[in-house]
């Protein structure tokens, strides 16, 4: 299945009151069409931790895009177990590339390509231990004289 078909499938639901399992999220969305999956994602972080926590959101898959739709025209703004939903399409995660602004730009492999130089002419550490000593006898004379 292509990944572009089953965005259009799966819907986020969003407001999830602390009680609600999959179970509930099943029967409760089950009436707009055949569910192929539900996910809840787990808060924990810890996989020792009790596994009883979720996010306060989910994801449910429909087998097509027009029970998606149903679902999401009947139960967006409802109530569940005291809490209102919030239910729309899901979108697909952004990837890092996407995200831009938290990374370094040095973490990019095309920046990389682009500026990096090998050590040897970088004047990185070989490069300083490539000079002969009559240099460093220089550089620490030109240190003394700046103090």
């Amino acid at each position: 299945m292509e990944e572009g078909t089953k965005s259009k499938k799966t819907v986020f639901v969003g407001g999830v009151a602390d009680d609600v399992d999959e179970a509930a999220l099943y029967e409760s969305f089950s009436t707009f069409g055949d569910i192929i999956e539900v996910q809840l994602p787990s808060a924990a972080t810890n996989p020792n931790q009790d596994e009883g926590k979720h996010r306060g959101f989910a994801f449910i898959t429909y087998g097509s895009s027009a029970d998606a739709q149903d679902a999401i025209d009947n139960m967006d703004m409802n109530e569940l177990r005291g809490k209102v939903l919030k239910v729309n399409l899901a979108r697909p995660m952004k990837t890092p590339l996407q995200l831009g602004g938290n990374r370094a730009v040095w973490e990019s492999e095309e920046w990389l390509k682009q500026n990096l130089k090998p050590l040897s002419q970088s004047g990185g550490v070989q490069a300083r231990t490539a000079r002969s000593p009559n240099d460093q006898d220089k550089e620490a004379d030109d240190e003394n004289m700046e103090e």
